[in-house]
């Protein structure tokens, strides 16, 4: 009598998960762009990487004495992936909203680019609404597949100094699981 092949449940759940991480780009790649213009930025990280951003966010949470980052960082480091969303915020659309400060996208164009704080800017409101679009677009992806996620600015923080996304602004990190209970929403609110 011939046996057949069996996946454990552990195995099963790191490939499933990698496999909605994956869609989850999908999402964010295909979700609607201000003027049709594509200027999201994705990446999945897992296995030894995703330590080095969760190693990041405690060095940031010792830094700062933030006790969010060191909760995240426990977070970050529980999850089997991150997926990163980021955009490059400094190209205009050339509608002179005067969103980002400037008197016209041509004057905000012209600014000089530096890390103000944890990301790049100014940046462009519409890139920024993209970007949060392209954020929904995946959990939604990933709420369908029933995988725990939550959207965190701080490890967004931790992979910008990383340069895990060179060319982005601001980027934002989604830490996915597949635990008896969601991870990401039952614990201690830290700022």
């Amino acid at each position: 009598m011939e046996m057949s092949p069996a996946i454990g449940s552990k195995n099963a759940e790191r490939e499933a998960l990698l496999e909605a991480a994956k869609l989850m780009l999908v999402a964010a790649r295909t979700a609607p762009k201000s003027a049709g213009i594509d200027d999201i930025l994705t990446l999945i990280i897992y296995g030894k990487e995703k330590d080095t951003i969760a190693d990041e966010m405690e060095r940031i949470a010792e830094e700062r004495k933030a006790d969010g980052f060191k909760r995240d960082a426990k977070n970050a480091r529980d999850s089997e992936a991150i997926v990163l969303i980021g955009v490059r915020g400094s190209k205009s659309l050339g509608l002179n909203c005067g969103a980002c400060g400037h008197e016209s996208c041509v004057e905000f164009e012209k600014v000089q680019r530096k890390l103000r704080g944890d990301f790049v800017g100014p940046t462009c409101l519409f890139k920024a609404l993209d970007m949060g679009i392209a954020l929904g677009s995946a959990v939604k992806i990933a709420g369908e597949l029933n995988v725990d996620n939550r959207i965190m600015y701080r490890i967004g923080t931790a992979a910008m100094r990383l340069k895990l996304l060179p060319e982005a602004a601001v980027i934002m990190g989604i830490p996915i699981s597949a635990k008896g209970k969601n991870i990401y929403f039952d614990r201690p609110a830290k700022t």
